[in-house]
């Protein structure tokens, strides 16, 4: 083996000095290009990379802490957006996360930055693409998670919001609290006003009815009696609003099912009564923690008169502040009677809790709204 000498290591240590330079002529350059970056932080952190298929997303969300953590950190509200389109009122939720931003300086204040997160489901085969007005931040960049079609009368938009939990579950730890989210709805007070209410409750927020008319025809929807039993008797099936506010310890419970998801993503076998996520949520909860929901929904929705399955749909000509009073002055039905007869806990009933979102409304209401979103909407 030849040893080197002082004068080939010099020559090498010469030949490696303009590769250096390169190196680090390029990191520099690197460097300055994020350092120059002019867009406004994101508010949240980013969307994690997870597994696409069900089983393993669910598995693993299944194995999260019950508690928000670290306790020392400020508890989040998971605002989860469950659409098939672009969200149509985008920038009124803008204003709602970000409160009178009109300048780049207030839109960088973001007070409330640390105690919100949102999550997107949306059609894979849909061009979804949230473009807000220059003055809005950038709440809704880059919040979609993996996402599979949806369709009415099916399971799948069962399977959509437990994605959306799941996701939500592991992405951040300091998640508290759960919302589920239509595209036709807003929120009905400020953003301060809406976080209070909902981390100062220990108990999730879901519509948990019984005995409503057709109630034993949606039960039957998948088939014979046999096909839902043993695990799921008539007598602990329930109706509800697919829309529902869960604490982080209901979330996983939904996530971590097997039992009865086992039961309510058989297809149906008449469309007529088939709304499985009306049917699996009030009755997975009904049978696991009765005493640990408000058997209420905390969206307003207008269903009289109506037969098509779709609740009213709110005009341009009906927007103004007389219809934000009227939701915020009518009271959320608290199960079946004020007597807990359904299995939760009588004390709710005794405490009024508002409503805190509406739908349905019109994508061209959205003007009108932001027109009284900072006087009235926001203003308590």
């Amino acid at each position: 083996m030849i040893s080197p000498t002082p004068l080939s290591l010099c020559c090498t240590l010469l030949l490696c000095l303009p590769l250096a330079f390169v190196f680090t002529s390029t990191t520099t350059t690197t460097t300055t290009i994020i350092t120059t970056n002019n867009s406004p932080p994101s508010p949240q952190p980013p969307i994690l990379t997870l597994p696409q298929d069900d089983e393993s997303l669910f598995r693993l969300a299944s194995r999260v802490n019950s508690h928000p953590s670290p306790s020392t950190s400020p508890k989040r509200i998971a605002f989860m957006f469950l659409t098939t389109t672009t969200l149509p009122f985008a920038p009124l939720w803008e204003l709602f996360f970000h409160p009178n931003q009109t300048t780049t300086q207030q839109q960088q204040q973001q007070p409330f930055k640390h105690l919100f997160n949102i999550y997107i489901h949306t059609d894979p085969n849909s061009s979804y693409n949230p473009v807000p007005p220059p003055i809005f931040s950038k709440s809704f960049f880059n919040r979609v998670i993996h996402s599979k079609p949806t369709q009415r009368f099916t399971p799948t938009l069962i399977s959509a919001a437990r994605r959306l939990l799941a996701h939500a579950l592991l992405h951040d730890s300091t998640n508290s609290m759960f919302a589920l989210l239509s595209p036709t709805c807003i929120p009905l007070h400020s953003f301060n006003f809406t976080y209070s209410t909902l981390i100062q409750s220990k108990k999730s927020f879901i519509e948990i009815l019984n005995n409503e008319p057709g109630a034993y025809d949606r039960w039957l929807a998948r088939g014979p009696p046999d096909v839902m039993l043993p695990d799921v008797p008539f007598r602990n099936f329930r109706v509800g609003s697919q829309f529902f506010i869960l604490t982080r310890r209901h979330a996983k419970l939904v996530v971590k099912d097997r039992k009865l998801w086992m039961k309510f993503k058989l297809p149906c076998i008449r469309n007529d009564v088939c709304y499985p996520e009306e049917h699996y949520f009030p009755t997975l909860f009904n049978t696991r923690d009765p005493h640990g929901c408000v058997p209420a929904t905390l969206t307003h929705v207008d269903w009289n008169g109506r037969s098509d399955g779709h609740p009213r749909t709110y005009q341009v000509s009906e927007v103004g502040p007389e219809l934000i009073f009227k939701f915020r002055q009518d009271i959320p039905r608290y199960g079946d009677d004020r007597c807990g007869s359904n299995g939760s806990d009588s004390k709710v009933h005794t405490k009024k809790y508002p409503f805190l979102f509406a739908r349905k409304f019109s994508p061209d209401c959205l003007e009108p709204l932001m027109s009284i979103a900072n006087d009235v909407i926001f203003k308590e």
